[in-house]
């Protein structure tokens, strides 16, 4: 009888996470559609890629010195910078 408890409340604590998904998709796509950010501020500005695209595209620096040169995290760099060029060389 124990183990027949035990399963069903995995059971509802499933079906409560299901439901909890379901509302928070709802309401992020409600937020999105009021024109509001959704999720987590970001950190790097379009204007702050653009400069580390440029720097890496046009003026051959890598990444580590790109970090050093913007303050932005080598981590950061590699999520946020396009993928180079066709045919461009890479260090």
């Amino acid at each position: 009888m124990a183990q027949l408890s035990v399963v069903m409340l995995a059971l509802f604590a499933q079906m409560e996470r299901t439901y909890m998904l379901e509302r928070l998709s709802h309401a992020r796509e409600v937020a999105a559609a009021a024109g509001k950010q959704v999720g987590r501020p970001r950190t790097v500005t379009d204007e702050q890629i653009r400069y580390a695209t440029h720097l890496r595209d046009d003026e051959g620096m890598t990444l580590a010195e790109i970090a050093a040169e913007t303050g932005i995290p080598r981590t950061t760099l590699n999520r946020h910078l396009p993928a180079r060029p066709e045919g461009a060389a890479s260090a």
